[in-house]
C-alpha cells in the first residue's frame, strides 16, 4: 500500500512547498521508490487555465490535456513521471462534482455538507490510482489558517486517523525570517504556524524551514522544543543557487533519512544522485554563453513562461553554455524599425512565446522579420508560430492583409478558430462564440514531420507527440502561398489538415510550432529543439 506524505505551508515563498515536494520526490525516486505528487488547489476555478498569467503564472498542460498549476510542471521536471489530469484538484472542482451529483439525486436527498461530502471527495482524490506506489506526495495549496483551504486540511486530518500514522507522515514547510536590524533568525512565525496547524489536528512530523542564513543548532533546538518534533527533523532550507541544487542541498541536510526514518524504512543506503550531480556540474562549469530575447506579453511577471525559462536553461546544459534571458515586452515594438533593431541586435537568438490576444501581436510581428531578414535563429511557440505565419503572409507571400480572426473580423484568415477537430475520444467541436474557459485544443496530440525536413533532423524521428494549448491554429487554406513565400510546412496533424511545425529552410535556424515543447523538457532529459535552439545561438554568438 502507498504511503502519503502531506505537504503544508506557513509564511513561504511561491516556490516553498511545489519545489519542496519535487526534491524530496526526487530523492525517494533516487533510492528506489515509485513516487507521484499531488496538488490540492483552494481556487474556485474549476481548473487554473481559467486564471490571468499575471495572477498566477503559467498554465501547465498535461498529455491528458488537464490545465494544472504550475507547480505540476516542477514535479515532471525533478521527476520525469508525467502528471495526469487526477493529480491536480481544486475546489471549484470538487463543488462542481458535488453539486452534479446532488442535482442528479445521488444522494437521496441527505443534506449535502463540507463534512462529510467534501472532505470525502477530497479523500477520495487523494487515494485514487496509488496502488502501484510507494509513496504519494500530496500538496496543499494556500497558507495554513487560510479559510479556503481549511477542508483539505480537514481532510487529510481525516486520512491520517483512518490510514494510521505508519502510512502517513506530515511535513510542514515554514519561513525562518532574518532580522537585518537585529542581526538574527526568528523562530516565533514557525512556532506559530506549526500551532495553527495542530489546533487543526494536525501535528507536522517533519519541518522544512525556510531561511537565508543557516540556522544554528540551538534555534534547530528551540523549534524542536516548542514544535514537539525531534531536533533531526527541523531541516534547514537555505535559498540554493539553483533549483537544480534543492535535492542535493535537502540530502545533505538529511531530509529524505528523516522521513524514511519516519515510516520505519531503511536509510542507511545513499541514493544515486549522479544525475543531480551532473546538472549541477555543467550549470557551475559552463564553456561560453549567449543571450536569447523572449518578445512576450507577461515578461512582468517571470512565473508567466516558467516552463519556457527552464526549457531554455536545459537547451544551455545540453550545449554547456549559460543562457541569459532577456525578456522583452512585445507592446514596447510597436516603434520605428530602427529602435526594433537596437533592442534586438544583441540577442543571439529571438524567441516568440505563446499568449492570447491582440495586444503585443505587431511587435511579435516586427520581431519575426527581424529575425528572418537579419539570419537570426528565431523560435516561435503556439501563438509565436502564428506571428510566424502572419509575418510570412505579409512580407514574402504577398498577402498584405494577413491577419488572425483573434485579432477582428479580416479578409485574409491566415489564423482562425478552429471549430472542429478529432482527438482520442472523438470528434471536438466549439462555437466561435461559445465559453473560453476549457474549450481550447489541450493535451498531447500526434504530428507527422517531412522526411527531409530540419526539424526531423532534430527529433530524429518522423512521428512525434507534444503537448497543445489554443484555440486558434494556422488556416491549412494558406499552405501553397506560405509556400511559395519560404516558409514550408514540416509538421501536419496525422490526417494533414492542423500545421504543426513550419520552417525556413534557407534561414540558419527558424522554427515555429503550434504546440508547447517546453512542457516536456528536463534538466537531464532536455527537448531536443530548445537543444538545438540554443545551439543555434551558439553558433550565432561567434559571428557577432
Amino acid at each position: 500500500m502507498a504511503r502519503f506524505i502531506f505537504i503544508t505551508g506557513g509564511v513561504v515563498s511561491s516556490l516553498g512547498k511545489g519545489l519542496m515536494a519535487a526534491s524530496l520526490a526526487a530523492l525517494l525516486q533516487a533510492r528506489g521508490y515509485r513516487v507521484r505528487i499531488r496538488k490540492f488547489d483552494p481556487y474556485l476555478n474549476v481548473d487554473p487555465g481559467t486564471m490571468s498569467p499575471y495572477q498566477h503564472g503559467e498554465v501547465y498542460v498535461t498529455d491528458d490535456g488537464a490545465e494544472t498549476d504550475l507547480d505540476l510542471g516542477h514535479y515532471e521536471r525533478f521527476t520525469g513521471v508525467s502528471a495526469r489530469q487526477s493529480d491536480n484538484i481544486t475546489s471549484g472542482r470538487i463543488y462542481q462534482n458535488i453539486i452534479q451529483k446532488e442535482r442528479r439525486g445521488d444522494y437521496l436527498g441527505a443534506t449535502v455538507q463540507v463534512i462529510p461530502h467534501v472532505t470525502d471527495a477530497i479523500k477520495e482524490f487523494a487515494k485514487a490510482e496509488t496502488d502501484d506506489l510507494d509513496f504519494v506526495l500530496c500538496e496543499i495549496g494556500g497558507t495554513v489558517g487560510d479559510i479556503e483551504s481549511l477542508p483539505f486540511i480537514e481532510a487529510i486530518r481525516q486520512l491520517r486517523n483512518e490510514l494510521g500514522r505508519e502510512l502517513t507522515l506530515s511535513v510542514h514547510v515554514t519561513l525562518v525570517p532574518y532580522i537585518a536590524a537585529a542581526g538574527e533568525l526568528k523562530t516565533k512565525p514557525t512556532q506559530h504556524s506549526v500551532r495553527e496547524l495542530t489546533s487543526l489536528g494536525i501535528q507536522p512530523d517533519v519541518l522544512l524551514c525556510r531561511c537565508e542564513h543557516p540556522l544554528p543548532e540551538n534555534e534547530r533546538a528551540k523549534i524542536a522544543a516548542f514544535c514537539n518534533v525531534r531536533k533531526e527533523a527541523v531541516i534547514p532550507a537555505l535559498d540554493a543557487k539553483s533549483i537544480y541544487a534543492v535535492p542535493l542541498q535537502y540530502h545533505a541536510e538529511g531530509l529524505d533519512n528523516e522521513v524514511l526514518r519516519a515510516f520505519g524504512l531503511d536509510f542507511s543506503g545513499e541514493p544515486d544522485l549522479s544525475r543531480w550531480e551532473d546538472i549541477i556540474e555543467r550549470q557551475s562549469n559552463p564553456e561560453g554563453e549567449v543571450t536569447i530575447g523572449v518578445v512576450g506579453k507577461y515578461v512582468g511577471l517571470a512565473d508567466a513562461y516558467k516552463s519556457l525559462n527552464e526549457a531554455l536553461v536545459h537547451g544551455g546544459l545540453a550545449n554547456r553554455v549559460k543562457v541569459n534571458i532577456k525578456w522583452i515586452d512585445a507592446e514596447l515594438f510597436a516603434q520605428s524599425e530602427a529602435e526594433i533593431a537596437a533592442a534586438l541586435e544583441p540577442m543571439h537568438a529571438i524567441l516568440v512565446p505563446g499568449g492570447f490576444g491582440e495586444r503585443g501581436s505587431e511587435g511579435k510581428i516586427a520581431s519575426v522579420k527581424f529575425a528572418r531578414e537579419r539570419q537570426v535563429p528565431f523560435f516561435g511557440i503556439c501563438l509565436g508560430m502564428q506571428m510566424a505565419c502572419i509575418e510570412g503572409a505579409r512580407n514574402t507571400a504577398g498577402i498584405a492583409e494577413a491577419s488572425s480572426t483573434e485579432f477582428g473580423p479580416t479578409e485574409e484568415p491566415v489564423v482562425g478558430i478552429i471549430t472542429e477537430w478529432m482527438a482520442e475520444e472523438g470528434l471536438q467541436k466549439r462555437e466561435a462564440g461559445g465559453d473560453l474557459g476549457g474549450t481550447m485544443r489541450l493535451g498531447a496530440y500526434d504530428a507527422k514531420l517531412s522526411g527531409n525536413s530540419h526539424v526531423a533532423n532534430i527529433y530524429g524521428a518522423n512521428d512525434i507527440s507534444e503537448r497543445h494549448r489554443h484555440r486558434y491554429e494556422v488556416n491549412v487554406h494558406y499552405k501553397d502561398a506560405l509556400e511559395s513565400g519560404g516558409l514550408v510546412f514540416s509538421g501536419m496533424s496525422p490526417d494533414g489538415e492542423l500545421p504543426e511545425i513550419v520552417e525556413r529552410p534557407e534561414h540558419p535556424w527558424f522554427i515555429g510550432v503550434q504546440f508547447h515543447p517546453e512542457l516536456k523538457s528536463k534538466p537531464f532529459a532536455p527537448h531536443p529543439l530548445f537543444a538545438s535552439f540554443v545551439e543555434a545561438a551558439v553558433k550565432q554568438s561567434r559571428l557577432v
